[in-house]
């Protein structure tokens, strides 16, 4: 769950820069940052949060000031009308839930099929000289300009899962 809302605030913080010039007066556009992020489709589950919170789309206020089909339709109904029409939408928030599911899953199955494309397993061998690469999160990263790896090891024992037991050429694991 905790990836999910950093993966929110990052958008969020994406929306922010783009509507921003500097720093200041990021609270002025939040609440219209907010409502971009809650209304834009979303390629993962096919669907807008606001759809699936509220289920029905969004109504911006240039919609009710200009009168559109949808906006005349609903104005003329009679309020017993509205009332049903609205509970059958509210009721199919259920089934529209289901299918922002079943879109979510095969997103998911998509993405990890072009994952594992591009994914080649290495197989090594117990005595094989190999180099540790250096990313960015770990102690051992010095820079933008330093060198990017460590070694060369030596394998001293292969484990399940790609797991490796390396040493340094003189022994010490």
């Amino acid at each position: 769950m905790n990836g999910v809302v950093e993966a929110t605030n990052k958008n969020i913080k994406k929306i922010l820069r783009k509507m921003i010039d500097n720093h200041r007066g990021w609270h002025d556009m939040l609440s219209y940052a907010l409502l971009g992020y809650r209304t834009i489709v979303r390629t993962s589950i096919g669907a807008t949060p606001y759809l699936l919170v509220y289920g029905t789309e969004t109504v911006i206020p240039a919609e009710v000031e200009m009168p559109l089909l949808r906006i005349i339709q609903e104005v003329e109904l009679s309020d017993v009308d509205w009332v049903r029409k609205r509970i059958d939408q509210l009721t199919l928030i259920a089934e529209k839930r289901m299918v922002v599911v079943c879109h979510g899953q095969l997103y998911r199955q998509r993405m990890i099929c072009a994952f594992h494309k591009k994914v080649r397993a290495k197989l090594f061998k117990i005595g094989q000289l190999v180099l540790k690469h250096i990313f960015l999160h770990q102690d051992e990263y010095k820079g933008k300009f330093a060198q990017n790896w460590q070694g060369p090891y030596m394998v001293r024992k292969v484990l399940s899962g790609g797991v490796l037991v390396m040493s340094e050429i003189d022994s010490t694991e």
